[in-house]
């Protein structure tokens, strides 16, 4: 009867007490082929944004490049059209920045945000 290390499912010969790969001791009776295929190895689960457990979507924007653009180029939107939101930027255009009330709340909100940030 074949041995199988039961934490990475290696084939073992007969006469092995320890797993070579792993290390881990392997004794007869809890080494059969059907504890192998019990014992199969799981895929480790890769965690990107360990906060929250989800994935980052969207652009990623550096907070201090967006915080310099809305303070010297905020009127005209330039810190919008950094984040890829371009009707917004055409509207700061047009309206100098939503009468400075929209630079100003875009100011506070950057300074708030993480660093990087996704939009």
């Amino acid at each position: 009867m074949a041995k199988f290390c039961v934490k990475c499912g290696k084939k073992l010969e007969d006469d092995f007490v320890a797993c070579p790969d792993c290390g881990t001791f392997c004794d007869g009776a809890a080494n059969t082929e059907a504890a192998a295929s019990q014992a199969a190895p799981q895929p480790t689960p890769i965690v990107v944004n360990v906060e929250n457990n989800v994935a980052p979507k969207g652009k990623k924007c550096d907070k201090w490049v967006a915080l310099l653009l809305c303070w010297f180029l905020g009127g005209v939107g330039a810190h919008k059209f950094y984040e890829g939101k371009t009707l917004m930027g055409i509207l700061y255009i047009f309206t100098g920045g939503l009468c400075g009330i929209g630079v100003i709340v875009d100011l506070i909100s950057i300074i708030m945000k993480t660093n990087p940030y996704y939009v």
